[in-house]
């Protein structure tokens, strides 16, 4: 620490305001020989009274205790960190907040998807409806999750596309499931056909396979696949 450059500075401080050293002793409560030894540097201000300077002059005390200004260059970079730790600061809380409306999302669609299942019986088309809905609803909460781990875009999509997929070949093996072991028609259908000609059977068509359930809406009510 350089305590006559400090002296200087405070000797230059007092100049800038035009005061003499009577005067501010006056202004601080101190004798004027006082100020006159901080400012030759026989003396330093103690830690209340450099306080009260760094106050009265406008300045911080490490400016004070270096004994000169800051330079425009560091204020500038110091600013910039401010704005950049600013703008860091904004973007960390909207990715948490993206997240946790992803899981939030995540987690609905899953109930979605469970409660269409259990509420709505197989030959309710709306069970199948609902799980679509939820299953989109999911995805989207997925995006949100992954959005801030996967920085491509391109990877983003690949992950969903491939969440889908596994969505779909579950809904597509639960169907095929349904059929084989529980004699239910399929939840997913993209057709249900009537034929007078046969009134004693309904065709279900999904994606990958046909099925024909006999007798429907009796207790003697079959179905099989047959293509």
């Amino acid at each position: 620490m350089d305590q006559i450059k400090i002296g200087a500075f405070l000797k230059a401080l007092r100049r800038g305001k035009a005061l003499t050293q009577e005067q501010l002793a006056e202004q601080l409560g101190v004798s004027g020989r006082t100020v006159s030894r901080w400012e030759t540097g026989s003396n330093m201000p103690d830690l209340g009274m450099l306080v009260e300077l760094a106050e009265f002059y406008g300045v911080s005390i490490p400016e004070i205790i270096k004994g000169e200004r800051k330079s425009e260059n560091m204020d500038q970079k110091i600013k910039e960190t401010a704005v950049a730790m600013a703008e860091y600061s904004q973007v960390t809380a909207k990715t948490g907040i993206r997240r946790v409306i992803g899981i939030l999302l995540s987690v609905f669609g899953l109930f979605i998807i469970i409660s269409a299942l259990s509420v709505f019986p197989a030959e309710s088309s709306w069970g199948g409806i609902y799980a679509t809905f939820g299953s989109l609803v999911m995805l989207a909460g997925l995006y949100l999750i992954i959005r801030p781990l996967a920085a491509k875009c391109t990877t983003r999509i690949g992950i969903i596309l491939a969440a889908a997929l596994l969505l779909f070949g579950v809904f597509t093996l639960s169907d095929y499931l349904a059929v084989t072991r529980f004699n239910q028609v399929p939840r997913f259908r993209i057709a249900t056909r009537y034929d007078s000609r046969t009134p004693d059977q309904l065709v279900y068509q999904t994606l990958f396979f046909t099925a024909v359930q006999q007798n429907p809406g009796t207790p003697d009510a079959r179905i099989t696949i047959v293509k």
